[in-house]
């Protein structure tokens, strides 16, 4: 059997399982025409994934809870008629690294355009680390954008990303965000979401942008806690149930937006809104760079989107890089 339609019983397996309810074996594999032993193998290889997925004999199979599924139709009914496609995949290795390959072919694609995904079996972070992206349980999504300024123009620009998500889920959830620089996005002092940006282009010539974000939808604790190693908190925790494409949606519209304020008026536009929503603002912290440690207080951003450190008296400016900031205690 093909990869592709492995994947399509899967999913209707999953539509299935969707509503929480249990379903035995002998009447999924009816519906599909498969033996138990195939719907068996399939649901492994569906718990490899990262779902919660319960097997009671007598009973069937049933999620640990109820599952919604990415759906570009349902997708489009969120959108506005100016958006850019967005593109649905059900497991790839990294929805940036798919955008990124298909900008080095040399495809022309168009401004806006995003890339989701309902796993990544190879998601990154920051300094190369694994971004976890179980299957359904987050949401993986990147979008392709263009500078004509070239990749100096870019400064600042993950710290922009963090504004927009932040702003999202303040309207749209009621939700108070705290954005830690450069590009993490915390909720009640735990990590809910990364923005991960990826250049290719010169430095004084146009410039394309692959702009990644993962946001902790509905994660499995016991999962989570064998690839998280540090606090983290997700969506449906702090808010409730949630309708994911919506929030593809909105996410798309929002960081357009903010996007074009960016090359309107650079950084500086976004300052404020970023300083209110430093989480470590005027506190103590320690920021490392190899072996370089640099300890002080927190003064927020400048308008280029520098981190301002005041050490020993004076005011240190930082960016980029392999750097890692904490808070000091």
């Amino acid at each position: 059997m093909s990869e592709q339609s492995s994947w399509q019983i899967q999913r209707q397996l999953l539509q299935y399982l969707s509503d929480g309810q249990f379903y035995s074996g002998s009447w999924l594999g009816e519906q599909l025409s498969l033996s138990r032993t195939a719907i068996a193998n399939h649901m492994q290889q569906l718990q490899q994934l990262g779902l919660d997925i319960f097997s009671v004999k007598g009973k069937g199979y049933r999620l640990a809870s109820p599952l919604q599924l990415l759906d570009s139709a349902a997708i489009r009914q969120w959108q506005s008629n100016e958006s850019a496609p967005i593109e649905v995949l059900s497991i790839t290795d990294s929805t940036n690294l798919q955008l990124m390959q298909r900008l080095q072919r040399g495809e022309q694609l168009p401004k806006g355009l995003v890339l989701v995904a309902e796993a990544q079996t190879a998601g990154r972070g920051r300094h190369g680390r694994a971004w976890y992206s179980p299957f359904a349980a987050s949401l993986s999504f990147s979008m392709v954008w263009q500078l004509e300024q070239g990749i100096q123009a870019a400064m600042g620009l993950s710290l922009v990303i963090g504004v927009a998500v932040a702003e999202l889920l303040e309207q749209q959830y009621q939700l108070q965000v705290g954005l830690k620089w450069p590009n993490d996005i915390y909720l009640q002092g735990k990590k809910l979401a990364g923005v991960l940006i990826e250049l290719s282009g010169q430095s004084d010539g146009r410039c394309q942008l692959v702009i990644g974000i993962g946001i902790n939808v509905q994660l499995s604790a016991v999962q989570a806690a064998q690839s998280i190693d540090q606090p983290w908190i997700d969506l449906t925790t702090a808010y409730g149930p949630l309708d994911r494409n919506r929030l593809v949606a909105g996410l798309q519209s929002c960081c357009t937006e903010h996007l074009q304020r960016f090359e309107q008026s650079g950084f500086a536009a976004f300052q404020a809104a970023f300083n209110r929503r430093q989480l470590f603002m005027l506190q103590p912290v320690r920021l490392t760079q190899g072996q370089q440690v640099v300890r002080g207080i927190c003064h927020g951003v400048d308008a280029q989107g520098n981190l301002v450190i005041e050490s020993q008296g004076k005011k240190q400016l930082f960016h980029g890089g392999e750097l890692s900031l904490r808070a000091e205690n």
